[in-house]
């Protein structure tokens, strides 16, 4: 299935106007990180109360929001187990002080969600995560991402040449910290399910990006004469449509996932749409870029050999 028939744009042209969007874009979430005082952290990492709570009828995580009242915009609340055991689970993260105790906050859960007209429940668990414990999962996070993009970093450099493998990772980098911007301005927290989207974008944009660098590579022994930009463009526009669709289809899914996937889900769901969006303009624009100004460079500072392979004697 093909969407455009022979295209010829001329993307490499824009590459520049790309990149400095990109820069904003960046520059900008850096300072509403730096002005709110860092990332917007969840419980998972910095942690929290966790409250299971079984009812003896059909609730909705929207209902015991309603009964929880201001607590509510912090909480994360999520159906626990099976739909038919009607088991939600209330996570809550820790006061400032931090000497607030499990039977305080598990009180006052019960207190709200009695207010709130719920029905007959009760409490099956109830456990402390200790700041300790997200600081672990944070910093289990933190090279996790570190080792996947590592990974890309060798991966490519082998397939391909490195300066392909250092314009993957760039452009990896580029959509994990446009994604992080868009996090912050939309007053989403950092947690281990958006970790685990952006892990994933990571991998949609390699995936992405290997498909262009293979389309060069095939182009450059067709067309050994062409520069490498010439080389770039005819690529991106040869995987045009596949790209297109291949974004367009995930972009539909994760729509529908974050309409209909309630709150524990639009974190994550929200995530891979600005994900997937930031790593197929960088496929284009940053990948590609990187790769031209690398190699370009690696030529300039190799020796240039004579045609008959012989030093050419001095006048």
């Amino acid at each position: 299935m093909r969407i455009f028939d022979n295209p010829n744009f001329d993307f490499i042209r824009w590459r520049w106007p790309a990149t400095a969007l990109s820069i904003l874009i960046i520059l900008a979430g850096l300072v509403t990180v730096i002005v709110r005082g860092g990332l917007p952290l969840g419980v998972d990492f910095t942690g929290g109360t966790v409250v299971i709570v079984q009812f003896a009828q059909a609730v909705s995580e929207d209902d015991i929001r309603g009964a929880l009242g201001d607590q509510a915009a912090d909480a994360v609340v999520q159906r626990f187990g099976a739909v038919e055991t009607n088991q939600m689970m209330i996570r809550l993260p820790l006061e400032d002080t931090g000497n607030e105790s499990i039977d305080a906050v598990s009180a006052d859960v019960q207190n709200r969600l009695r207010g709130g007209n719920l029905g007959e429940f009760t409490v099956i668990n109830r456990e402390l995560v200790s700041p300790t414990i997200g600081g672990d999962l944070r910093s289990k996070a933190i090279w996790a991402t570190i080792t996947a993009l590592g990974g890309i970093l060798a991966y490519i450099a082998f397939r391909f040449r490195f300066s392909f493998a250092v314009g993957a990772v760039v452009a990896t980098f580029h959509d994990i910290l446009v994604t992080l911007a868009f996090l912050t301005w939309f007053g989403y927290d950092l947690s281990l399910n958006v970790v685990a989207a952006i892990l994933t974008i990571a991998g949609y944009s390699v995936n992405d990006t290997v498909v262009v660098f293979d389309r060069v590579r095939e182009t450059q022994r067709l067309a050994k004469r062409d520069g490498l930009a010439t080389v770039v463009n005819r690529a991106v526009n040869q995987t045009l449509s596949r790209t297109v669709i291949t974004a367009g289809t995930t972009v539909i899914a994760v729509i529908a996932l974050y309409l209909f996937g309630g709150d524990v889900l639009s974190g994550f769901a929200f995530t891979m749409i600005v994900g997937v969006v930031a790593g197929t303009y960088s496929t284009v624009f940053i990948a590609s870029s990187v790769a031209i100004v690398l190699s370009s460079r690696t030529r300039t500072k190799a020796p240039a050999a004579q045609p008959d392979g012989r030093k050419r004697a001095r006048a």
